[in-house]
């Protein structure tokens, strides 16, 4: 994927496993109805470039950022949390605080499963804005465009109802889209799963 301006990219700090996938694709199609360009690790698959490195990189060429930190439960096989998520936050934030000029307008948007949960494991963001997706990703998408409405100051861009029959529309035809592709849905890679995105916005605009 092409490198994005800062004033166009936003940086998906989300989970990648099965269960999220259904949010992920949500919220991926939803920052680019609206004009922008989501960026994330899976971008790029390159063993010679570190994935701290990566996220650095990323962090630092885009203005925005959707941090969803609703995993932080055991793992079952381990018993650990995982906080990849929590870290990634924090390293958006400190580029926001300590990297001058040209980040000190980055913006972001912070996500949980349930209201108020954070406070108990990541008490320190409890002045941030936060926002509940309950796992659901209609309210996953009615949450990054009312975010979007105002962080990027686009006025006329559609509402959340809009958005969302938008996104329900372009799943309907995704399979026909993969076929085109010669890939199938449980094939799609990020970079398959936007260009996808990127083919049925081309053809319905907003």
């Amino acid at each position: 994927m092409t490198p994005a301006g800062v004033g166009t990219a936003v940086f998906l700090n989300c989970p990648f496993d099965d269960a999220y996938r259904p949010l992920l694709s949500a919220i991926t199609f939803t920052v680019s109805d609206l004009g922008l360009i989501p960026r994330c690790a899976l971008e790029v698959d390159d063993a010679a470039e570190n994935r701290l490195d990566k996220i650095f990189r990323i962090v630092g060429e885009c203005r925005f950022g959707i941090h969803d930190v609703s995993r932080t439960d055991p793992d079952p096989s381990h018993g650990l949390p995982r906080f990849n998520m929590p870290l990634e936050l924090g390293i958006f934030l400190g580029c926001r605080r300590f990297g001058g000029r040209r980040h000190a307008a980055k913006s972001c948007l912070v996500l949980d499963r349930e209201p108020f949960r954070y406070q108990k494991f990541i008490s320190d963001i409890a002045g941030q804005d936060i926002h509940s997706h309950r796992n659901d990703p209609r309210e996953a998408v009615v949450a990054v465009r009312n975010w979007l409405r105002t962080a990027s100051g686009r006025a006329a861009i559609p509402g959340g109802a809009e958005t969302w029959r938008r996104y329900t529309r372009f799943l309907a035809e995704l399979p026909r889209i993969c076929r085109r592709m010669r890939v199938s849905t449980a094939e799609l890679v990020f970079a398959d799963y936007y260009g996808a995105v990127r083919e049925w916005l081309d053809d319905n605009p907003s």
